[in-house]
């Protein structure tokens, strides 16, 4: 590949995915897309770039920014996230929402679902704590692939091996031959939606709780930036935002601030108003963040 297609390549997904490619993982890119130039017929690299250059090419280029995309996830990843969940987001959300009995929690980035059904197994094994108090969980990816996977809740043995417990294992799925599926009621608990995390987000409503894990790192400043200020307008004042465990708010905006004894954990910062500016630079304008449920991105 010459380095003007790999220059072009690195420009069409910073904008189309707001990936971030470095000049030494060329290889990288060139073991991810050789199958789609196979697949779409093209003799090389060089003819699937000319390509997806070109008006009407659509479905090659969500192609390509699906095949760089890295949707790597297992069940209870990193384990302090959730229970972190558990011990204080749960108990917080049960008391501070218990007039209206209700509460949102937003899985961006949810790659092939085992995030979001982390959670709702979690949920479900609270019932008795949770009573008849309503908990929406939606999950968004960018990847149409990985979506499909999600929703249908089926996985394989190396899947299900990876971070989930055996208890968990025997009682919320369902053993299909060598593979392994979500029982109906935890996949009733999440809903789904194909999202671009760089796009307008606002229409998806008010969270109370935001995952938005391992995203972060494969963007650059102004585009984390541009991110965190619109999560920011998702979020009501006692609101959680969960980020990875190598990401951080710090030097990226003064609206959050690390909740109190919990990594990896961000509220709004207690002394910013509903109406503040949580930075200076704010991005696009955003509508009001209003609308019921309708159902992000991981590299």
């Amino acid at each position: 590949m010459m380095t003007s297609e790999y220059d072009f390549l690195k420009k069409f997904l910073k904008s189309r995915s707001g990936l971030v490619l470095s000049d030494e993982k060329q290889y990288l890119v060139e073991s991810r897309l050789m199958p789609v130039a196979r697949r779409h017929s093209f003799k090389g690299l060089s003819e699937l770039i000319l390509a997806i250059g070109k008006p009407g090419s659509m479905s090659l280029q969500s192609d390509v920014v699906e095949a760089m995309t890295t949707n790597e996830s297992f069940f209870f990843r990193d384990k302090t996230p959730f229970e972190n969940f558990r011990n204080v987001m749960l108990p917080h959300l049960l008391d501070a929402r218990k007039t209206r009995r209700s509460a949102r929690i937003w899985c961006a980035a949810a790659s092939t679902g085992q995030e979001p059904y982390s959670l709702s197994m979690y949920l479900k094994e609270a019932r008795a704590k949770i009573g008849n108090f309503r908990f929406e969980i939606l999950g968004t990816d960018l990847s149409s692939e990985v979506l499909e996977k999600a929703r249908t809740g089926i996985y394989s043995q190396f899947e299900v091996q990876r971070g989930l417990p055996i208890q968990m294992l025997l009682k919320y799925f369902s053993q299909q031959g060598e593979l392994w599926q979500v029982a109906p009621e935890i996949r009733a608990m999440v809903q789904w939606r194909k999202l671009n995390l760089l796009e307008n987000f606002s229409h998806l409503g008010e969270f109370d709780v935001v995952f938005c894990r391992n995203v972060l790192i494969y963007f650059d400043q102004p585009t984390k930036i541009d991110v965190l200020n619109r999560i920011y307008r998702q979020l009501p004042d006692d609101g959680f935002l969960v980020l990875g465990a190598a990401e951080t708010v710090v030097g990226l905006t003064d609206g959050f601030e690390p909740y109190p004894g919990l990594r990896g954990v961000y509220r709004k910062k207690q002394a910013v108003s509903r109406t503040a500016t949580p930075t200076k630079k704010l991005g696009r304008t955003l509508g009001s963040p209003i609308q019921a449920l309708a159902g992000g991105s991981r590299f």
